[in-house]
């Protein structure tokens, strides 16, 4: 069994059908020392027992998925997003001060799709930015960064209106990067012929949140939402992306966040063991910078 790299960390999702006490035990068990949670398994157990199970685990938190889904025109619902996004401010602020030494209270945001009927994309990145200047004030109060995550353009109709990272950090350029900042996943943003250049932007303006990895490969399956493979089973370059990151000046843990239904259909305990290895051998080679999760 191979020692899992201490930057390494587990999203939730990678194992997705594990509940809460089945992912905290197996990424400990596995020697992994992070995790990054779901708000739903959760909100299972309740924010108490999660907390409490998380202290147990002795593992780091890492960042809490997801909130956002801010397009909607101004109404009930989207009063009732705001608040639920408010809610879940709340619980990464809570299971950050729960988790190891190290844990970092980020709260991943993901925009939200056009609106049911609309054509109005500039219209609803504008509503993104309106929304999380609401929450900013409420993020403050609680000490929690709210990483807004650019994902592929093939998403932009149904679940995210900001596709790039210049798009993302225009967005938060406008509040304190430690209120604000972007999730840089591989997945998303390998593509962009301009992201060497916006991740080091990022790290000028110190926007960096939370890296994320995993890989690309096609052809894509009907739910181009499972598309996503253990990092270096596909095509993405992870050298150049995750120098950059470094030189950007990231320091903290690095998640791997796979949906992929085949991969879920395996044991948790088999997957943890098989992203350590993945990561060990994609990731690990170009880390030179121990970790420091505060910076």
């Amino acid at each position: 069994m191979i020692t899992p790299d201490p930057r390494l960390s587990i999203n939730q999702a990678t194992i997705k059908h594990a509940d809460l006490a089945t992912a905290l035990r197996v990424t400990a068990a596995a020697g992994v020392q992070a995790i990054g949670l779901w708000r739903e398994p959760v909100q299972e157990v309740g924010l108490a027992t999660a907390a409490r199970l998380l202290t147990d685990s002795g593992l780091r938190f890492t960042t809490h998925c997801r909130g956002g889904f801010f397009t909607l025109p101004e109404g009930p619902a989207r009063r009732a997003a705001i608040d639920d996004n408010r809610a879940a401010i709340e619980e990464a602020a809570t299971l950050a001060a729960a988790g190891a030494e190290g844990s970092t209270p980020i709260l991943v945001l993901v925009a939200g799709g056009l609106p049911e009927g609309s054509r109005d994309l500039i219209g609803a990145r504008e509503r993104v930015r309106d929304a999380i200047g609401e929450l900013v004030p409420d993020a403050a109060a609680a000490g929690v960064t709210l990483a807004l995550e650019p994902l592929h353009p093939m998403y932009a109709s149904d679940r995210a209106v900001v596709s790039t990272l210049r798009q993302a950090l225009d967005i938060a350029a406008d509040f304190d990067p430690t209120v604000v900042g972007a999730t840089v996943d591989t997945f998303h943003i390998w593509w962009d012929p301009d992201v060497l250049n916006q991740i080091a932007r990022a790290g000028r303006e110190g926007r960096i949140a939370t890296y994320q990895v995993c890989d690309w490969r096609t052809p894509l399956p009907a739910d181009v939402l499972l598309g996503r493979h253990y990092p270096g089973d596909g095509v993405i370059d992870f050298e150049s992306l995750t120098s950059a990151v470094l030189d950007a000046g990231y320091r903290g843990d690095i998640e791997v966040e796979i949906f992929n239904e085949q991969i879920w259909a395996d044991t948790p305990e088999n997957v943890v063991r098989r992203t350590a290895e993945t990561f060990g051998s994609a990731i690990s080679p170009h880390l030179a910078a121990p970790v420091d999760s505060a910076s």
